[in-house]
């Protein structure tokens, strides 16, 4: 099982552009549903920008930002981009497959990363993880999301969209 869910973890990516080639597919795009479905996921991409701009990826614990209110806010924004993109997608099927998708590759690599942040960090991420752990003040720097690479995710959001917005009916 542990096997498994690395396999998973290692390949969310791949398994994810696989499940957007479905979707694409599979999409009804309404003008209506396409709208609704953009304000939803540039909520999850903003999410996602603003926890990339406080993010110091394996120098740390980061606290800061988003990270003060959930864990894992990269994720949380990729799932609310999610719901976004299943929302213009217009279709229960895609839908399901948005979901599904989401819930069995997140769950995978959250227990992954959180494995590997206790390895690296020791007792400073359980006690984050625990409420017990404050970090020190930092400004959002959008500098820093890109050097986290949140570009592609953004550019991902746009490429999505636009072919979405192709296959309007």
């Amino acid at each position: 099982m542990a096997d498994a869910v690395q396999w998973i973890a290692r390949r969310r990516v791949t398994l994810g552009f696989a499940c957007g080639a479905i979707a694409g597919w599979l999409a009804r795009p309404t003008r209506g549903s396409l709208l609704a479905g953009f304000v939803v996921a540039a909520i999850g991409e903003a999410l996602r920008i603003w926890a990339a701009g406080h993010l110091e990826k394996g120098r740390e614990v980061t606290m800061t930002g988003p990270y003060r209110f959930t864990r894992h806010p990269l994720y949380l924004g990729s799932t609310i981009m999610g719901v976004g993109l299943a929302i213009a997608a217009h279709s229960v099927i895609v839908a399901a497959l948005v979901l599904g998708y989401l819930a069995v590759t997140l769950a995978a690599a959250i227990g992954r990363e959180e494995e590997h942040l206790t390895e690296k960090f020791g007792a400073a991420y359980p006690a984050y993880r625990d409420g017990f752990a404050r970090g020190d003040a930092r400004r959002f720097s959008l500098r820093r999301a890109a050097t986290n690479r949140e570009y592609r995710a953004l550019i991902g959001f746009c490429v999505a969209f636009a072919l979405l917005a192709l296959r309007l009916r």
